[in-house]
């Protein structure tokens, strides 16, 4: 693809963005942005209403109230939505007797876009092998990539995705990831709603995490991880916070006897045990994971797992947000 003409990305904003189903509240007073130039990671608990915010950002579902815009605008007042926005919520979006080719061909044409960027495509997402085969044989993960062609068929500004490593292998993880960075480093807004966190900690730049509709946390990956600290295991740990404090370095009880240590210096926090007269029987680095600060934050508020929505209201946004939510 060329990188020569492509115009920097969107801003995406979302403000006190509401949806009800009834009297279930699917996403509730949610607000968050998401920048150009950067990968922004949409996380949360089955039916957290992350599928439900994108469709609403895509104009295929009404707000209650807020408001969901890119670029400032609603989607459904943009001029040439194909080169503002592509997107792929899921990867059942075609015709199963009609081949990849044909079905990007379709969109192209509809879209009055040039028919040289579907084979540019076909290429730059792996499958031009596959051009030729129906499309309803493909594998769960060539159903991805052919979602992902079809999102970037008219070179878009704004990319939103949902849950796009499913079905994907390892290599196609890995192909998957750099590919969104390569993307990101032409300036173009990346909306990925995702659940494999620890593939998602590896890709994204920004983290907005919701639960029963609402935000939880949001910020730069760097900022949410909080700052890096040691981790020690002695036999007296009251003492050796002891010495640690002589030393000018702040510690906390942790899990299991463990101690933290505000610092990265771990020879320093060993020289210290060593002149306290205390044996070593861990020390390594820490650094909170996503996994860890997710279930940190979601911990006791994911509906699905409470007294939350009646079966009723369940099924009925069910039926609204799709499987993927």
């Amino acid at each position: 693809m060329s990188t020569a003409a492509t115009p920097q990305g969107a801003p995406i904003e979302v403000r006190d963005l509401t949806k009800t189903f009834g009297s279930f509240t699917a996403v509730d007073r949610l607000s968050f942005t998401v920048e150009p130039g950067r990968i922004t990671g949409f996380l949360g608990p089955n039916g957290a209403g992350k599928t439900t915010t994108l469709r609403m950002l895509l104009g295929l579902v009404h707000a209650t109230s807020g408001t969901a815009t890119i670029d400032g605008r609603d989607y459904r007042d943009l001029d040439h939505p194909q080169s503002m926005v592509g997107s792929a919520l899921e990867a059942t979006n075609f015709h199963p007797g009609r081949s990849g080719r044909d079905h990007l061909r379709v969109l192209a044409a509809a879209g009055g876009l040039p028919m040289s960027r579907v084979d540019e495509l076909l290429e730059l997402t792996g499958i031009p092998a596959a051009a030729r085969k129906r499309a309803g044989e493909y594998s769960m993960g060539m159903r991805q990539r052919l979602g992902l062609a079809a999102a970037l068929l008219g070179d878009p500004r704004v990319l939103i995705l949902d849950e796009p490593s499913n079905g994907l292998d390892p290599e196609g993880i890995r192909w998957l990831r750099g590919f969104l960075r390569h993307l990101s480093s032409q300036g173009k807004t990346i909306l990925v709603s995702s659940h494999l966190l620890q593939e998602v900690e590896q890709t994204v730049d920004d983290v907005v995490i919701i639960a029963n509709g609402r935000l939880v946390r949001s910020g730069p990956m760097a900022q949410l991880r909080g700052a890096p600290s040691t981790i020690v295991r002695t036999s007296d740990a009251d003492q050796l916070a002891g010495a640690l404090r002589v030393a000018d370095v702040t510690s906390t009880p942790g899990r299991d006897g463990e101690l933290v240590a505000e610092t990265t210096d771990m020879r320093l926090v060993g020289d210290v045990a060593l002149r306290a007269g205390l044996p070593i029987w861990e020390l390594r680095p820490r650094r909170a994971d996503l996994e860890a600060l997710y279930f940190e934050l979601t911990e006791g508020t994911n509906r699905n797992l409470g007294a939350g929505a009646t079966p009723v209201e369940a099924d009925a946004v069910s039926g609204q947000e799709g499987a993927n939510e």
